[in-house]
């Protein structure tokens, strides 16, 4: 077997995905190798010419063959970032979008507002990254991560004490669909990105998303609204007077997700853009 440099085994990955037809192969190829070296990219391009162990041409080609199996590369590297926090990923939860990014900014804009800081709920909070976002960039944040899954909440502790955040992030189990309980608190804000995904169109996603996230997170009822009709109805009640809801929601869903927002006595509805011009990003203040 010829002795292979950690630049050979980049190119030879790089060329499976491409030829697998993975659109981002260089970037992806890269970040494979790296975590694979368990080195920093620094540290990689330094060595790149040396030569390496089978061991990890053997883990190298493993990750990547998961990856043309349709595997999504975040989960391969147990990582990835949101709004330039790195967070730790499993099958168990969602992957972090960019599309998630334009609901950060929005809500950590109305938190700068505040003099005071504000107190926030991160509802359905998956790997808690909306919420970790918003309190490290808004110091005076007080943020609740809250989910149902035993798994989103072990992620939500880690990415907590990753990040740093142990002081002002706390995460606890809560339903979505069921009515809050007693002695909760009030919030300022509450911030959701639940399951929107109506239950008919799931076969039909790409495979990369249907195969291997869980449906739990992606599974929003036969129209795809239920997690906005009970958290605008059920969860209004833990939030102070004028405290706001901020939704994510799926293409075309804008407009019915302000309807039930209007229904339920918010008032102030804006709606806000995605970098596709997508309306992704919904937002209402509770009124007297």
């Amino acid at each position: 077997m010829a002795i292979k440099t950690y630049n050979d085994i980049f190119l030879e990955t790089r060329r499976r995905l491409r030829a697998g037809g993975i659109e981002g192969y260089d970037a992806e190829a890269r970040l494979i190798v790296v975590a694979a070296s368990g080195k920093s990219r620094e540290h990689f391009m330094r060595d790149r010419h040396l030569y390496v162990p089978e061991e990890f041409e053997r883990l190298v080609s493993d990750m990547t063959a998961r990856r043309l199996d349709g595997e999504p590369i975040a989960y391969i590297l147990g990582e990835w970032e949101f709004y330039g926090l790195p967070v730790t990923v499993s099958p168990g939860v969602l992957i972090p979008r960019t599309d998630t990014e334009v609901l950060a900014e929005r809500v950590i804009e109305i938190c700068k507002e505040s003099s005071d800081g504000m107190r926030v709920m991160d509802l359905c909070a998956g790997t808690g990254c909306l919420g970790l976002a918003i309190a490290a960039n808004v110091p005076l944040c007080r943020v609740l991560l809250a989910d149902i899954s035993p798994e989103a909440l072990r992620l939500c502790r880690v990415n907590i004490q990753r990040n740093n955040l142990a002081r002002r992030v706390t995460c606890m189990e809560l339903d979505a669909l069921a009515e809050p309980p007693m002695l909760l608190g009030l919030f300022d804000m509450i911030v959701c990105n639940p399951p929107y995904i109506p239950t008919g169109d799931i076969p039909s996603l790409d495979r990369t998303v249907r195969d291997f996230e869980p449906h739990q997170a992606l599974d929003g009822g036969p129209d795809g609204l239920n997690f906005y009709r009970s958290v605008t109805r059920h969860w209004k009640t833990t939030l102070k007077d004028g405290g706001r809801i901020a939704f994510e929601c799926g293409a075309g869903q804008a407009g019915d997700v302000a309807e039930i927002m209007r229904e339920q006595g918010f008032g102030d509805i804006t709606v806000h853009k995605d970098t596709l011009n997508i309306d992704r990003v919904v937002i209402g203040k509770l009124q007297d």
